[in-house]
């Protein structure tokens, strides 16, 4: 079978920003460890696979990072979503779903002015163990007064379990030197790989925070735009009303340090005792191609 492949820019405003994905079509006969392969030699943070035609729990799609399978990862959705909306589904629907190995995520279409945002509901969040400061300081290459001792460092999971890590200013954020050792000792044995730090000092007036994240166990030494790990920002602003409610609609900027500005849209609403999760962002189409 041929496999055509898609590249998309998500949480991009414009070509060659924000997090790169490729998409593979037509995949269903494609074994795991050959798609394991493929991401490997594509080398984004993820690559996924639209395994076949959609079912009543969705467009079947499988997601790997360059070393292992993730049950969900954000970019990875929305992207796949988008090229399933213009590709490969009839008629350009406003909203597709896709079924993970996390479960169904459902993508809708927005529209702000002439830009077209997709957005995904995240599964309920899970907020977790509180971690120490003094440990994600050792971690990050932080003096523990970088930290922000008046918020948890936590565990929150919406699918992807993420270390949430409130830093005091931007300079502490720039001043990240993640360290190697103290990062794996901090996740082995533990679900959550991802350490997301964030500050209230973003770069641009629009926006409301700027964060990094941190994946060296699935092969990501640093992401440009994470949509999983924002949503577990989105849960943890929310449950501690970081920004000043439990209601959250915050801009979020992320990936400036590698060179590949992102923009991130969250929203949260307490719903029922629980947490309803949102994210939010641009998808923009850069080349296709087919694997040979």
């Amino acid at each position: 079978m041929a496999h055509p492949f898609h590249i998309v820019d998500v949480f991009a405003q414009e070509k060659y920003a924000g997090n790169q994905l490729a998409v593979v079509t037509d995949a269903g006969d494609l074994s795991g460890e050959e798609m394991q392969a493929i991401a490997a030699e594509m080398d984004y943070s993820e690559t996924t696979f639209v395994t076949g035609a959609p079912t009543e729990a969705g467009w079947p799609v499988r997601i790997f990072t360059p070393t292992e399978e993730v049950p969900f990862a954000g970019h990875p959705t929305l992207g796949t979503a988008s090229v399933v909306r213009q590709e490969l589904a009839d008629g350009t629907p406003e909203a597709v779903t896709l079924d993970l190995r996390v479960g169904e995520v459902p993508v809708e279409t927005r529209r702000d002015g002439g830009d077209v945002f997709l957005w995904m509901r995240q599964q309920p969040p899970e907020l977790r163990e509180h971690l120490s400061h003094s440990t994600l300081a050792e971690v990050l290459g932080l003096d523990t007064d970088q930290l922000a001792d008046t918020w948890p460092v936590q565990v929150v999971s919406t699918g992807l379990p993420t270390i949430i890590v409130p830093l005091v200013d931007r300079d502490a954020l720039e001043d990240i030197d993640l360290d190697r050792t103290a990062y794996h000792d901090l996740v082995a044995g533990r679900d959550a790989k991802l350490v997301h730090a964030v500050c209230p000092e973003p770069r641009s007036s629009e926006n409301d925070l700027a964060v990094r994240m941190f994946s060296p166990h699935y092969g990501v030494p640093e992401d440009p735009a994470t949509g999983s790990a924002n949503g577990c920002l989105a849960a943890y602003l929310s449950a501690h009303e970081y920004l000043g409610s439990p209601t959250v609609d915050a801009r979020v900027e992320q990936g400036y340090e590698m060179g590949r500005p992102s923009l991130l849209v969250l929203a949260a609403e307490s719903e029922n005792e629980a947490i309803a999760v949102e994210v939010g962002g641009r998808v923009m189409p850069v080349a296709r191609g087919e694997l040979l």
